[in-house]
């Protein structure tokens, strides 16, 4: 079974990081649990990286 997730009503945020820029950030949606769906801003329409919650809080452990 395929399940396609629906992220239309998805509140994106930026990286407080991002230093005000619009088109150079990856953006993260919240309120997914288990997910966090991650999409570049440059391309917004593109389908995002839906990456699991444990990955992404190792990734951004790491990234500190």
């Amino acid at each position: 079974m395929k399940y396609t997730l629906d992220l239309s009503t998805a509140a994106w945020r930026k990286s407080s990081y991002s230093d005000g820029g619009d088109n150079n950030c990856v953006e993260v949606a919240d309120g997914y649990p288990g997910i966090v769906p991650v999409r570049d801003s440059k391309a917004p329409e593109a389908a995002p990286l839906i990456i699991s919650a444990a990955s992404w809080s190792a990734f951004v452990l790491m990234a500190k």
